[in-house]
Formats: C-alpha cells, structure tokens, sequence
C-alpha cells in the first residue's frame, strides 16, 4: 500500500500516507494490547481486580442484589404454581372431554335403539293393516 500511495498524485499522496501511518500506529497498538491480554498477568491482574471489586461492593448494591435474588425466586415459585394449576386444569379437561365422549357414545346408542323400534313399530303397524284388513 505504501508504494501505491508514493505513486499517486502530490495531493492525493500527502493524505494518503498520512492515513497509512494512523492505520500502521493503530495496528501497533492493538498488537501490544493483543500481547498484554495474552499474557498470563493479564488473567492475574483481572482475577485480583475482579476479588477487589467484589470487596468494594457497597451494602446498599448488596441489598439491592439480594432483594433482586429474592423477587426472582417468588417469581420462579408463581411459575410453578401456575403450571401446576394449567396441568390440574388440563387433567380436568381432558377427564371432561372423557366423559362428554362416553354420554355421546350413550346417546347415539339410546338414538339408534329408538330408531330400531320405530322401523319395528312400522313393520307391524304394516303388518297389523295388512292382517286386519
């Protein structure tokens, strides 16, 4: 890229290169980070940042985190009950639909029992006009 840029016009080049060494510092830059966080201090120094950060919590943040832990748990506990009440009503439903079933089975039964009769009744009612008559 640097001898593309020498190469272009005075005015173009100038901003050019200028772009170029930025680019090149912030490389260098992110390489030394890279490096730094790499190394094992790095995950030290954060550990015994992290240990220290946890000291210096204030007791106001370590009620709220508390009270936080406490809403969570009442809501986790409304979830189950819920769910219980959802399972119990859909066990009630299901043993509903069970028994609507068996009183359609019943119905259809008596129907077609009725139906039979009345065919019955007919024959003979034919029958009994046909003899009589």
């Amino acid at each position: 890229m640097d001898l593309e840029a020498r190469s272009l016009q005075p005015g173009v080049k100038a901003s050019l290169l200028a772009k170029l060494r930025e680019y090149k510092a912030d490389l260098n830059k992110l390489k030394k980070e890279f490096k730094r966080i790499s190394s094992p201090n790095a995950h030290d120094e954060l550990l015994e940042s992290g240990i220290a950060d946890i000291h210096s919590v204030s007791a106001e943040q370590r009620d709220r985190l508390s009270m936080s832990v406490e809403r969570l748990n009442q809501s986790s506990e409304r979830i189950k009950e819920s769910r219980r009440t959802v399972l119990e009503t859909e066990e009630l439903g299901i043993s509903i639909l069970e028994d609507l079933h068996q009183q359609r089975q019943t119905l259809l039964h008596a129907h077609n029992k009725v139906l039979f009769l009345i065919k019955m009744l007919v024959l003979i009612s034919r029958s009994h006009i046909v003899l009589f008559h």
